[in-house]
């Protein structure tokens, strides 16, 4: 099922996508399903709404807080259950912008085996799972879709001790390695949750 909720608002440009219109965003994933959907912690659509509170908590930009809100909009390397169709961005950016839907749908691409290890690498070669075209996405980008990767997976690690046991070591590897990318307040959380 897509994104198809009931004439949302337009969010007002003076006050920002976010604060005009965060509850129609959720109120869209919920249309989408992600209430349903079992997630590590409860549902989908629970884990989406910590995921953009953590962002929220360490400063991140609007833009950065919605595609925390919808990052598993098209699915993930990791998390294959998809919200919407990649084909179709109109339906996402209709209601978090088209800023955010491009970091959602950037996300969404990353193959993870390939892109992880080297994000942190001074041509920070991206690979898309959807096109297999491999990128140098300008740091900008590559420092937002760190944030959001570590906000997504600390969120995991906080709420399933298992996983945490199973991930934790090999995460907190990866985002030492991501440390010029992150934010302060993700190295701090990092180093919370993993250590």
């Amino acid at each position: 099922m897509t994104i198809d909720p009931p004439e949302p608002e337009r969010p007002s440009r003076e006050l920002g996508v976010e604060e005009a219109g965060i509850a129609t965003v959720v109120e869209a994933l919920a249309f989408c399903g992600a209430n349903e959907i079992p997630h590590p912690g409860g549902t989908l659509l629970a884990h989406l709404e910590r995921v953009h509170a953590l962002l929220t908590e360490w400063g991140a930009r609007p833009a950065l807080r919605l595609a925390g809100l919808c990052h598993a909009y098209y699915g993930t390397d990791g998390f294959p259950t998809a919200l919407g169709d990649p084909a179709e961005p109109d339906r996402l950016a209709a209601i978090v912008g088209e800023e955010a839907e491009r970091l959602v749908r950037f996300y969404a691409g990353c193959d993870r085996g390939f892109s992880y290890p080297r994000l942190a690498d001074p041509e920070g070669p991206f690979k898309d799972r959807f096109t297999g075209a491999v990128t140098s996405p300008p740091l900008p980008l590559r420092r937002d879709f760190a944030e959001l990767t570590a906000a997504n997976e600390l969120d995991i690690m906080r709420v399933n001790p298992e996983l945490r046991a199973r991930y934790g070591p090999g995460l907190l590897s990866l985002f030492t390695s991501w440390k010029g990318l992150l934010s302060d307040s993700a190295r701090r959380a990092v180093q919370t949750t993993l250590r």
